[in-house]
């Protein structure tokens, strides 16, 4: 079924490199997905795929020696008026530390990052850090500021919020810097939040009742969620869509009931195949969880044609190893960047022998 809300976010063949002595990394390489108004979509892949710094890119706080070289992103905003067009910003034309990228950096997106712990100033209490982001993006006094960061803690769940606004990071437990660092995000009220590993590090209970908190937050305030996270149980319990990530490439894009019940790209299936599954019996006491087999490629070094061919179990031999993939339509709203569904013209698979098809050029 096709989404009718309006975009809100586009990114197209983002380019994101690393110059480093040892050689160039393609941290970002050719991404492109679309966010729509109020969507919640889910980035998974193993760690180095380029994840965060897709995120980063999108916010222009890439750090050296990174640096987005192609590519655009841009920012659909609201009309003014019923009936108009609304305004397009393209993002990666503006200056990262200029005053526009800067209003919008945390007033119209804003970003929960991995490890509150290392986000979050120690030697600022959690009630100035909110109260600096709300001074910098809304036109209200200091007094007026801490009154909305006192409501934001409230609103994400924090006891006692008004003894806790003077609290520093290093009082706090691990679920409360968390439920600090989303009452910084949302105390502007943003229409993306872009959550990076929002969960990790905090036990199971904590985990769901940030999760619900987000889900809470999403439908109040109507914002959109760009989720990412290496935990497919979180996907399928907080997404509508889903971005499959390897090697800085986007390998394939569906709903999330598409992407668990008809999986296309190899990679997707492989990680799926990793989730333990309740009410399924192991073979034997001493079965282990099917991995994923062989190493991520060198980042100095990738292979040629597709990158994640040296692991894969339908590579076809003499097309996979030799022609970077295209990303084909494998259904409604569902892509996968995979030679399984693009036939190269005058390349015929002869046959599949222990899961590894061989090609013939004719």
């Amino acid at each position: 079924m096709t989404d009718t809300r309006p975009p809100l976010l586009e990114v197209k063949d983002l380019q994101t490199y690393f110059f480093l002595d040892e050689g160039t990394v393609r941290a970002v390489d050719g991404v492109s997905f679309t966010i729509r108004r109020g969507q919640t979509v889910g980035v998974v892949g193993e760690s180095g795929c380029g994840k965060s710094i897709t995120a980063r890119s999108i916010l222009r706080i890439v750090r050296r020696p990174g640096k987005v070289v192609a590519g655009s992103i841009r920012l659909h905003r609201e009309p003014s008026k019923p009936g108009q067009p609304g305004e397009i910003i393209e993002l990666d034309k503006l200056d990262p530390m200029g005053v526009e990228m800067r209003q919008i950096r945390g007033g119209e997106i804003s970003m929960v990052f991995q490890e509150p712990m290392t986000s979050l100033s120690p030697v600022h209490t959690i009630g100035n850090q909110i109260i600096e982001a709300i001074l910098l993006h809304q036109p209200v006094n200091e007094e007026d500021a801490r009154k909305l960061a006192i409501d934001m803690l409230g609103k994400v769940g924090m006891q006692q919020p008004a003894r806790t606004i003077d609290r520093y990071p290093h009082q706090l437990s691990g679920g409360m810097r968390q439920r600090t660092m989303i009452a910084m995000s949302l105390s502007c009220s943003p229409q993306l939040l872009i959550a990076d590993e929002p969960t990790t590090a905090l036990d199971v209970t904590t985990e769901a009742q940030i999760l619900q908190l987000m889900r809470n937050l999403q439908h109040e305030l109507g914002m959109a969620i760009m989720f990412i996270t290496h935990n497919l149980g979180v996907v399928a319990q907080m997404t509508e869509s889903v971005i499959v990530m390897y090697m800085g490439r986007v390998v394939e894009t569906a709903s999330v009931d598409d992407l668990f019940y008809h999986p296309k790209h190899p990679y997707t299936r492989s990680l799926l195949r990793s989730i333990p599954k309740m009410g399924v019996k192991s073979a034997g006491s001493l079965s282990r969880l099917e991995s994923i087999r062989g190493t991520v490629p060198d980042p100095y070094a990738l292979p040629k044609g597709c990158p994640f061919h040296p692991r894969c179990a339908d590579v076809i031999r003499g097309v996979c190893d030799v022609i970077d993939p295209p990303v084909v339509e494998v259904g409604e709203n569902h892509q996968a960047r995979c030679h399984l569904y693009a036939p190269i013209q005058g390349v015929i698979p002869l046959a599949v022998a222990g899961g590894v098809a061989v090609a013939d050029s004719r």
